[in-house]
């Protein structure tokens, strides 16, 4: 038996395929759901700022950010917890309440920080599957054991850019154990305009057991500085804050954060882009013969399957456009081989990208 020549991690670490973010390298960027118009010049302006006081560590309650996201979203600020993205607050959610024999439960093309998350602290991820590339409560209540601690449930969702109604949402709470919590990642919120939508706040208002994280990436456009938020009951908002790094939100992001909220105009100016151009490509695009889905984000997901003989290739395609310096996302991660997800983005990129796959289904 060959033994082990250096220190060797947890079983189930080595198991979990690393995520693989959206490229880079590209002078037209549409392969990571970043806001289209930028971050708000206000934002800008207080991250730079603070270039002076680099010496100094961050307060690590994120006080003002706190009371900012309270104020405009009308919300408690002791129960928020602030992190280096969403993706901090997933993580630790996951390392508070799971472990080896637990279960993580998520649907069938969540967010792929789900399972990841789960393997890490040695938790079974369990995936239930979806109708016409939306959750179905019912299919995630079938797979609910006495093992499941967590439910995560993004909406709306990425990659397929669908969402459950709030009466669905709250059906699918109703259906659970009081000992799971129903994390709602609802990262894309800010782009929701539908009146049937919640993005589950009250939820946690009247239960103990549901906990909504959000992000500073999308719509604000605060990628790089890595913030996001939690929205928790009493309980968790603590348990949260007693394992997370007591300076685990920089001095530049939480500043940069305030400023974002403060600017509304901004923000209605970069929803109404989003709804005026992702109209537009999605009907470009159908034009050409793809199937685009209707998509409530910042993004669609195109499908190249059987549109035209010879031309079903989505990583073709995608290796098309990035010899035109188009970068977009691949989907065989998600169990999406034939689809490519594109992000919306200023008039002029998303004019590239039409014709860009005009001529490769020309080709």
């Amino acid at each position: 038996m060959t033994q082990p020549t250096g220190p060797v991690p947890r079983p189930g670490i080595l198991d979990i395929a690393a995520y693989v973010g959206g490229e880079h390298h590209g002078s037209i960027r549409l392969a990571s759901n970043e806001g289209a118009l930028g971050p708000s010049p206000r934002a800008v302006e207080a991250y730079q700022r603070i270039a002076g006081e680099l010496h100094r560590y961050p307060d690590g309650g994120s006080t003002k950010l706190r009371q900012a996201l309270a104020k405009r979203y009308g919300l408690d600020a002791d129960r928020i917890v602030c992190g280096a993205g969403s993706d901090e607050l997933i993580g630790l959610l996951v390392r508070a309440y799971a472990g080896p024999g637990d279960e993580v439960l998520y649907s069938q093309y969540g967010f792929l920080m789900y399972p990841i998350a789960a393997k890490s602290v040695g938790a079974t991820p369990v995936v239930a599957p979806e109708k016409g590339l939306t959750a179905d409560v019912d299919a995630l209540l079938a797979r609910v054991t006495p093992r499941t601690r967590l439910v995560f449930l993004a909406n709306p969702n990425n990659p397929t850019g669908t969402y459950l109604k709030a009466e669905e949402v709250a059906r699918l709470h109703a259906g659970l154990p009081a000992d799971v919590i129903l994390v709602i990642d609802a990262a894309y919120a800010e782009y929701m305009t539908q009146n049937d939508y919640s993005d589950g706040t009250g939820l946690v208002e009247r239960h103990p057991n549901v906990v909504v994280t959000r992000t500073f990436s999308k719509i604000f456009a605060l990628g790089s500085v890595r913030l996001g938020w939690a929205y928790c009951p009493a309980a968790i908002a603590d348990v949260l804050n007693r394992i997370r790094g007591p300076f685990n939100v920089t001095a530049a992001a939480q500043a940069a954060g305030v400023a974002a909220l403060e600017d509304v105009e901004f923000i209605d100016r970069s929803r109404a882009h989003n709804d005026q151009w992702r109209a537009w490509f999605s009907d470009a695009a159908t034009a050409l013969g793809l199937t685009v889905h209707p998509s409530v984000a910042n993004f669609v997901l195109v499908d190249f399957k059987g549109q035209r003989p010879g031309k079903d290739d989505a990583e073709a395609a995608r290796l098309f456009l990035k010899e035109r310096g188009i970068l977009v996302r691949q989907m065989p991660s998600y169990g999406l081989p034939s689809c490519l997800r594109v992000t919306i983005g200023t008039e002029a990129e998303m004019r590239a990208v039409v014709q860009a796959l005009r001529d490769f289904l020309a080709a």
